[in-house]
């Protein structure tokens, strides 16, 4: 991982949409089904927690990234809604969040 990455809050927004979206990914493809499929809903508890710290963290490195920058509220929007979308933050990414 490139150090320069870190450093400014873009760096760390596209570090924490994908941690965010395989989150996601992984609560839908795989914690969701062992609870509903497998009765193990431990899972669920794990992956939804860690899901929900990382989308917590995500918007608020968005707002932060669209007021330095100066997103106009549809960009900011749309990245926001994102992360609702499987697979949102990892199309955010590439049409948005590289420099």
């Amino acid at each position: 991982m490139d150090s320069n990455l870190i450093k400014s809050a873009l760096g760390r927004l596209r570090i924490v949409a994908f941690l965010e979206g395989i989150s996601f990914l992984v609560l839908l493809g795989i914690a969701m089904p062992l609870k509903y499929m497998a009765g193990v809903p431990q899972a669920v508890r794990v992956v939804g927690m860690a899901h929900g710290v990382l989308f917590v963290l995500f918007v608020m490195l968005l707002i932060q990234v669209a007021i330095e920058r100066g997103w106009s509220f549809k960009k900011s929007f749309l990245s926001f809604l994102s992360s609702l979308v499987p697979f949102g933050t990892f199309y955010a990414d590439a049409k948005w969040f590289r420099n």
